[in-house]
């Protein structure tokens, strides 16, 4: 029996090592994981006092996810229609791709970003147009130039994942004018609270302007619910209505939408992360700045550096041996801003090689 044939270029998703392989491999007593941005501070009080009260899981859940849609929806100011729920954004990027994207098809990204667009364009076998990162960012006006009439998707992540840099409203208002109405814009705002910049743009408003506008966001980061895998898309009713039918039946689990709902609760929970998030930051530009250490401002949880003289993989091995996983790409290493103990750990560990 033989798959599609464009799986065949593919690579099924890989986990890093789990703490307690790490600390056999390398006989230690302690490990620090930074390598895939989770909040530090786990998840609010709220959230497990709440799970806790589920009367039986032995029947579905609601697979419209009734209560959670209408806390979203009044937390959002949107209406409930224009929400559509998924296991964490992996499925609804999957959703969107199957519903969306077919031969003969091509989807326009970033070349440096989240590599499920690309991934699941390949099995929708659609042609993927990757154009590089300008300065670490989107380069919209070249995105914009690599569009045709076959174009049906064009993604952005903002803040992006890996270099946490971001698009601001000016550069993306102006590209969303002076696209195509039939292309679908996906603006995946996983870290959408953890931004700080000024300039950013609140994308919301933008939805009764641009019916082609199809917003990301998540759980599993600033709200620290990531092991519950709950995301939602926040887009026209009409366009929702489409992707519903790409959903599966009971996508999201009874504890996913109860722990969504007790999170939603407990706003100084965030509120608190995100500020600790925001001083932790600071500290590791300082480090940087001191030492000559190539970053990118992030707008993440997470910040995306070269280490002179080092590549990416020897700076990720020689962590690994002292306990701390973070993510090597082949341009730079992300690190997953810890907690102040981690981060100041991890400075004095990143002393000794710089």
């Amino acid at each position: 029996m033989k798959v599609k044939e464009q799986l065949l270029t593919l690579n099924a998703y890989v986990p890093g090592k789990t703490s307690e392989e790490v600390k056999k491999e390398y006989g230690l007593d302690k490990i620090v994981k930074l390598a895939s941005n989770e909040n530090p501070y786990g998840c609010s009080p709220t959230v497990l006092e709440a799970i806790t009260k589920i009367p039986t899981f032995a029947i579905y859940p609601d697979g419209a996810a009734s209560e959670l849609r209408e806390y979203v929806a009044k937390h959002l100011g949107v209406e409930e229609n224009q929400l559509i729920f998924s296991s964490g954004l992996d499925e609804l990027i999957q959703m969107i791709s199957r519903a969306i994207l077919a031969p003969g098809s091509n989807t326009v990204m970033a070349q440096n970003t989240f590599p499920q667009y690309r991934h699941h364009a390949v099995i929708e076998n659609a042609e993927v147009r990757e154009v590089p990162l300008k300065a670490g960012c989107h380069d919209l006006n070249e995105m914009q130039n690599r569009m045709d009439e076959n174009t049906k998707i064009v993604w952005i992540c903002n803040p992006n994942n890996p270099t946490g840099t971001y698009v601001n409203k000016e550069e993306l208002e102006r590209f969303l004018a002076n696209i195509s109405k039939q292309v679908l814009v996906v603006l995946d705002e996983a870290y959408y609270e953890y931004v700080t910049a000024q300039d950013y743009p609140q994308t919301i408003p933008l939805l009764d302007q641009f019916e082609n506008l199809l917003i990301l966001r998540t759980f599993s980061k600033a709200y620290g619910l990531a092991a519950f895998r709950i995301g939602y898309g926040i887009g026209s009713a009409s366009l929702i209505k489409q992707l519903e039918v790409a959903r599966l039946p009971f996508n999201t689990s009874a504890l996913a939408q109860t722990a969504g709902i007790a999170a939603l609760h407990d706003p100084e929970f965030v509120e608190e992360s995100i500020i600790r998030n925001a001083n932790e930051l600071e500290k590791y530009y300082r480090f940087f700045d001191e030492n000559n250490i190539s970053y990118y401002p992030s707008q993440g949880n997470f910040v995306f550096v070269n280490i002179p003289g080092k590549t990416p993989q020897e700076v990720f091995q020689y962590l690994l041996e002292k306990g701390w996983i973070v993510r090597a790409f082949p341009n730079g290493v992300r690190i997953t801003i810890g907690t102040e103990q981690e981060n100041d750990e991890l400075i004095k560990l990143l002393e000794k090689i710089t």
